[in-house]
């Protein structure tokens, strides 16, 4: 490495790659764990809560060992995956799956629980067990920056699930629509968020539902993330297969389609090659009303009198 470049969202010149390389020579015997950790702490690289980004400084080294500039232990066992563990005798969620089919006035109140820090609980296993058996993606486990809405009507009966995670890395078509460069980008992609999984389960068929709840969870959504991660989201995105999914629900909650992907996956290698993938509509949706300037960092962020809490757009 002759000049700085940008890795997972960090600069990474000859000076630190120099710090990693010398962590791997002075501690041979130190696990992954371990290294991302101490990495993490020499890098004083922490959230804005102060959470050490040990797993952001794992997919940083995993990240060097790809491009040939380290050589990192061997794994000493294979990644933990909750979802491909048989659950126990007892502890399986229990999910009726009996229809539901009336108007959405009957189902109200919702009730909207943010379980993804509510490790072993029953509503956390309930969100976790509904994606993985009746998501078409399925669902294995979030890792980074998340927030995980489990959705049930008045009666306690579960009726939609909604996962936010890391925005994708680069997308021609919401870089555009942003305005962004690549080093805007890579300063300022932690201030995005993306709905990676969206899911109404197949037995509930409820008119308006889907656009109801994607409404409601993004009028709390910027302040649950603020509560947990220390700092803002001011744009979501999220992608819908095509032809598979029109993508009403979300033109219906008033997000806004920007484009299509390429057809390319995240794992496009240094060699020219990539993975064909499903083409995808790109939609977004605003969180504050000039998102654009803070994702470019042409404004202060402290700026008084904003409600970081919704755009107008959610109003209705």
């Amino acid at each position: 490495m002759d000049e700085s470049q940008i890795i997972q969202g960090r600069p990474v010149g000859p000076s630190e790659l120099a710090q990693v390389r010398q962590l791997l020579a002075e501690h041979p015997e130190w696990s992954r764990w371990r290294l991302s950790r101490e990495l993490a702490t020499l890098w004083h690289w922490r959230n804005g809560v102060g959470q050490l980004k040990d797993m952001a400084a794992r997919t940083l080294l995993l990240k060097l060992e790809q491009r040939g500039w380290i050589t990192l232990p061997a794994r000493k066992r294979a990644a933990f995956n909750r979802m491909r563990q048989k659950p126990m005798p007892g502890l399986q969620p229990p999910v009726s799956g009996a229809p539901l089919h009336q108007s959405l006035e009957t189902l109200l109140p919702l009730v909207i629980t943010e379980v993804s820090g509510l490790t072993g609980s029953q509503p956390r296993a309930l969100f976790e067990a509904l994606l993985h058996q009746h998501h078409y993606l399925s669902y294995r486990s979030s890792v980074g920056e998340n927030l995980q809405y489990l959705v049930c009507d008045g009666q306690a009966r579960p009726v939609a699930c909604v996962l936010f995670g890391a925005a994708a890395w680069q997308c021609a078509d919401r870089d555009r629509y942003i305005g962004w460069n690549a080093p805007s980008r890579a300063r300022h992609l932690h201030l995005l968020a993306n709905n990676t999984r969206f899911l109404i389960p197949s037995w509930v068929r409820v008119p308006l539902l889907a656009s109801h709840v994607l409404s409601r969870v993004l009028r709390r959504l910027n302040r649950d993330w603020q509560r947990k991660y220390g700092h803002p989201i001011y744009l979501l995105e999220t992608f819908v297969e095509v032809p598979r999914f029109a993508g009403t629900s979300y033109q219906a909650a008033n997000w806004v389609r920007v484009g299509q992907t390429k057809g390319r996956s995240r794992q496009d290698r240094p060699d020219g090659t990539w993975q064909q993938v499903p083409i995808k509509d790109v939609y977004v949706y605003p969180l504050h009303p000039r998102f654009r300037e803070r994702l470019q960092g042409l404004s202060d962020p402290s700026h008084p009198g904003v409600n970081l809490t919704a755009c107008p757009h959610d109003q209705h």
